[in-house]
């Protein structure tokens, strides 16, 4: 019976969260990648999310301030 996992702590950029996304899939395979069994703890990426997606659309980076919920 497999339990799950959620890593939390000091992830804070959407970089971080893909290493660990990486560092699930290689090590644990597929089956791992399902919200049931592997979740990430942190709200403070959501900012650096926001930040990585207007850089997307407009090929800038916005500034801090403008994505309170960090």
């Amino acid at each position: 019976m497999a339990v799950g996992f959620k890593a939390a702590g000091g992830i804070r950029t959407a970089k971080q969260s893909l290493e660990w996304l990486s560092l699930m899939k290689e090590e644990l395979g597929l089956s791992w990648m399902k919200a049931e069994l592997f979740r990430l703890g942190a709200s403070g990426l959501l900012g650096d999310i926001e930040r990585q997606l207007e850089h997307h659309v407009t090929g800038r980076y916005s500034a801090d301030y403008r994505h309170p919920i960090a």
